[in-house]
């Protein structure tokens, strides 16, 4: 190595020491004085969190008199008719705190799984996906009727029915793109996919034909429901039947021999 790219060498650390000890020992700027001064403050501290502060990565863990039981009591998931009356101030602190409970319950079920363990009370997490699923269902109502006061639109994306590979139809949400439709080829290959051929068709026939059976199980099920309630009670109020049998023609069954049960009729002597 020469001489000349020694000095060079030994320039460059000399002057990397002398620049990281004048950022060491240069005073310090007001605004960066009152910056560590707020963050030393609990106040500021505590404003970063929905819940107790604890400094570390237990957060993501349940409390530890929760870890050896088999049940947790906990209470019911949050409803639309509680959250509607909600401001949008205390909506947006709930779902940080319903954000922490989740992350803190998948978290528990994976080390639980992980050792082979019972994770207790496991409906919890489904509680917490509902009250989330609630609260979105009252942001977008209060977002869709303040843009309908304001623009006379919803504000939602814009969706259209579209068929799939398979000839199924499906709903496709329109998004944003950076390049318009005729230069974006990647978009117009993933939307011109079409269907067609003896396999999509023999597909169709077979999933139209699964439908059916599927309907027409469901209402001879409830017509023998019906003919069997008749049969044990010959007495029994039509018009309930009718409200929750609409699909079965309850006038129909009585005038039927099946819908007579094995009784002696009294006759008057």
């Amino acid at each position: 190595m020469s001489s000349t790219l020694i000095k060079c060498f030994n320039l460059a650390k000399t002057v990397g020491n002398a620049t990281v000890k004048s950022l060491l020992t240069a005073p310090k700027q007001p605004w960066q004085a009152c910056s560590a001064v707020a963050l030393q403050t609990p106040h500021a501290q505590m404003q970063m969190h929905t819940s107790p502060v604890r400094r570390d990565l237990m957060e993501f863990f349940d409390d530890k008199k929760n870890w050896s039981e088999t049940e947790v009591k906990v209470g019911r998931a949050w409803r639309t008719e509680e959250l509607r009356i909600k401001s949008n101030k205390e909506l947006h602190q709930l779902w940080f705190v319903l954000l922490k409970e989740r992350n803190m319950l998948m978290t528990m079920e994976h080390e639980c799984n992980d050792k082979m363990e019972v994770f207790p009370s496991p409906e919890r997490i489904d509680k917490v996906k509902i009250s989330m699923e609630n609260l979105e269902t009252v942001v977008r109502e209060r977002n869709k009727a303040y843009h309908l006061l304001e623009t006379g639109e919803t504000g939602e994306r814009p969706q259209k029915p579209v068929q799939n590979a398979f000839g199924l139809q499906v709903s496709y949400k329109s998004c944003e793109h950076v390049l318009p439709p005729f230069m974006n080829l990647k978009w117009i290959k993933s939307r011109n996919i079409g269907f067609g051929g003896r396999a999509v068709n023999r597909f169709l026939l077979k999933y139209r034909e699964k439908l059916y059976n599927a309907k027409r199980k469901a209402k001879n099920r409830s017509r023998n429901e019906v003919m069997m309630i008749l049969r044990r009670n010959p007495n029994f109020d039509l018009g309930v039947l009718r409200r929750q049998f609409p699909d079965v023609n309850v006038d129909k069954l009585c005038n039927e021999d099946k819908v007579r049960g094995h009784y002696v009729p009294k006759v008057g002597v």
